[in-house]
């Protein structure tokens, strides 16, 4: 670990800050006038106001300023910031998805504005609106690196509309200022916008950013400066009460109940900086259900999270070690455990506290604390689940994290062996960002504990990325212990040391079709440190990537995979086959194709088939993707993965098949439905998953949820039930 931090200190010092050339500016005037937010742009307010504009185009060029130009014009009062956006464009044949609150971006009109309140190039609040006046928030943090510090499953309770005109629209938002957080007498944020413009299929942003950089990424940002100081707020205590009456029946052990769940959140604000969540007999039952995969690996597959409790400064818990192969805190994991049969379960949570924020300017606390209950049918104890971590910011944007996870069991339970009494993770992370953002890595160092654990009980990684225009490289290292173990973690294998290396060289051709391609070398080796290095697992991808400027994008790839199986493994997943055989490896190779056409029409697809050897047999697999927009009330989806598994006698062969429909349905901006169909033949399972939602408040709703599911080959039903929850935002 002090041979990793040398080199980090080496390598802050070779590739010191510098920031872009001219940094942009705009001033945030204060008034006493409070602003109607109906998008249109009449309060004489607006025209003494100070603007962000002359914005530059991020795609399909970097080096020019955008075609159709935007204006964002902002004011401020003790209370709420107040946004005026003129957003000019070539007509009113604008692509929207849906009604929906917090839509995707990348597909269709829509304007988002960034805010770095603390001025740290690592966190920021996203605020953005499209054409209909269609909201969306969410959060950013890790600098915006890549889409894990990207969520906009955060809500928070503000105004907005927009106005369509000939060759513009408007735009009005009223943000309270308690929606943010941020140190008492600042004087300015950080701020870019970006924005999405399909008529004129282009991309802009205020500040200037290298294509080979995320639109949403923190390096690149000019500043707010706010007229007066910003002062001492009075957030309000928020309650989140729920009621849930449930009706439901599992046909496999024959049980059904009805009952009512009561209970709720409450969202306290202590000072401008942190937040304390407070949740009792959470119920989850609104939240989207998960989108089924096709796993072929021996392996565990990680699910986003989506609830709004573990949301807020997610990244203050869910970032250490490495997402992919070593995460020690994975929120999932609270809430959901195995039955007797091996098969995950909802796991009921009591209650718990969530504490999360700024302490100082450079300085970050995050504190959970959530007991979960037992169920002695299933052989499941209660477990109090805690996470302490710290984080220091140092040399600009980078940091250093620590943390501390306990899950305790305090009753004596007799299905339960000592060494699942308690488990205990302790760690330090160093997280680099450069402040040009060419340089960025993680290394990190973790030791678990627990009851007769042995030693191999450590886990330790190293990553470092260069990415520049033309060239991009990153080096991952990852050990983990045999005896590591981390129980609110998300750990794939244990075992393992890991070396992967990625490069990669970029061209931007001039007067072409092709707005840019790449070409690739990815090798993967992973080695077994417990059987004197045994060479476990490669693969070695080489990969042409290339992107249009209509917005499509073809990608070619062949790998050459190797694996040694320690234990007999059958990728089918029949009953009854004959798996293949163990402490054996075996080579293959495959190809892969994709193509995607331009997701800003109303009908847009892509599709994905792979072919060649697999294990001691063949494959062949086809993903495809269809999308088909009414705009604005009606959006079909469907999702498809076909994979033909041909093994040589006597071992099997199938053909695996999920198939996803989903309608999504918005009567108007309160009223929502949605219907998603998965139907899995590995997985038996034909589900149905409808969901009716009326916003009657903001940010309160009421859900109608209806889940059935049934056996595949029989279509005897499995499971069924009706949630009837009503939710409401209070603030007081």
């Amino acid at each position: 670990m002090t041979k990793y931090l040398s080199t980090l200190v080496l390598v802050l010092l070779c590739f010191s800050a510098h920031t872009q050339t001219k940094n942009k500016s705009f001033v945030v005037k204060k008034v006493n006038v409070e602003i109607t937010p109906d998008g249109i742009l009449d309060e004489q307010s607006w025209s003494t106001a100070d603007q962000a504009n002359d914005f530059w185009q991020y795609f399909p060029l970097d080096t020019v300023q955008s075609k159709k130009q935007t204006e964002i014009k902002m004011l401020y009062d003790d209370d709420n910031l107040y946004v005026g956006i003129t957003v000019y464009t070539a007509g009113k044949d604008y692509s929207i998805q849906s009604l929906k609150r917090d839509f995707r971006a990348g597909n269709s009109d829509n304007i988002t504005l960034l805010f770095d309140t603390f001025n740290d190039g690592n966190n920021a609040f996203l605020f953005g609106i499209n054409p209909y006046g269609v909201r969306r928030e969410g959060l950013v943090s890790g600098g915006g690196l890549n889409l894990n510090g990207f969520t906009i499953s955060w809500d928070v309770k503000w105004r907005g509309d927009s106005k369509i005109y000939d060759d513009y629209y408007t735009a009005e938002m009223v943000i309270p200022l308690t929606a943010f957080k941020f140190k008492e007498g600042e004087k300015k944020w950080r701020f870019n916008s970006y924005r999405f413009d399909t008529q004129s299929n282009e991309n802009s942003t205020w500040m200037n950013i290298p294509q080979n950089q995320n639109i949403y990424g923190l390096t690149f940002m000019g500043d707010m400066v706010f007229e007066k100081p910003l002062g001492k707020y009075s957030t309000p205590l928020t309650v989140i009460p729920y009621v849930n009456m449930i009706s439901q029946k599992d046909y496999e052990l024959n049980d059904g109940n009805t009952n009512i769940k009561v209970g709720g959140d409450a969202k306290v604000a202590i000072g401008n900086s942190m937040n304390l969540d407070i949740t009792v007999n959470p119920d989850f039952s609104q939240v989207e259900v998960d989108d089924q995969i096709t796993n072929l690996t021996r392996f565990e597959v990680s699910l986003p999270e989506k609830r709004q409790f573990f949301i807020d400064n997610s990244d203050l818990f869910g970032s250490f070690g490495g997402g992919r192969d070593a995460n020690p805190f994975f929120s999932r994991r609270i809430g959901i455990a195995k039955d007797t049969a091996d098969n995950s379960i909802e796991n009921k949570i009591i209650g718990g506290v969530r504490l999360s924020g700024k302490l100082t300017k450079s300085l970050r606390l995050g504190f959970l604390n959530l007991q979960t209950g037992e169920d002695l049918e299933e052989n499941i104890a209660s477990n109090n689940n805690t996470m302490l971590a710290l984080q220091q910011s140092i040399f600009g944007r980078s940091n250093i994290g620590m943390f501390f996870i306990n899950r305790q069991t305090f009753g004596d339970y007799e299905f339960q062996d000592p060494e699942d009494r308690y488990n205990r993770v302790a760690g330090i992370d160093y997280n680099l960002i450069s402040n040009n953002n060419i340089w960025n890595g993680k290394f990190y160092l973790h030791k678990s504990f627990a009851h007769n654990a042995g030693k191999a009980n450590l886990s330790s990684g190293a990553f470092m990325q260069y990415n520049s225009r033309n060239w991009n490289f990153f080096e991952d290292m990852v050990y983990i212990g045999e005896d590591f173990r981390s129980d609110l973690g998300f750990i794939r294998r244990t075992d393992i040391f890991k070396a992967a290396t990625m490069v990669e060289r970029v061209f931007w051709p001039e007067d072409s079709a092709l707005q840019s391609h790449s070409f690739q070398f990815f090798p993967v080796m992973t080695w077994s440190p417990e059987n004197d290095f045994l060479h476990t697992d490669y693969d070695l991808m080489g990969a042409w990537e290339s992107k249009f400027n209509d917005q499509s994008e073809i990608n070619v790839s062949f790998t050459h995979s190797y694996t040694y199986l320690f234990e007999e493994f059958d990728p089918t997943d029949l009953d009854d086959a004959i798996p293949l055989p163990g402490l054996l490896g075996y080579h293959y190779n495959y190809v892969s194709l994709e193509y995607q056409s331009d997701s800003r029409k109303r009908f847009a697809y892509s599709v994905a088939p792979t072919m060649g050897s697999f294990y001691n047999g063949d494959r062949f697999s086809l993903s495809a993707e269809m999308f088909l927009r009414f705009q604005p009330k009606v959006f079909l989806s469907l999702a498809m993965n076909y994979d033909r598994i041909s093994l040589p006698q006597p071992y099997s062969s199938t053909d695996i098949w999920l198939i996803s429909p989903k309608i999504d349905v918005t009567f108007s901006k309160s009223i929502f439905w949605s219907t998603l169909v998965q139907y899995s033949n590995q997985r038996d399972n034909l589900g149905f998953n409808s969901r009716l939602q009326w916003r009657f408040a903001p940010l309160s709703d009421l859900f109608i949820v209806y889940n059935d599911n049934y056996f595949v080959n029989s279509f005897e039903p499995k499971y069924r039930s009706i949630n009837l929850k009503l939710t409401y935002w209070l603030n007081i």
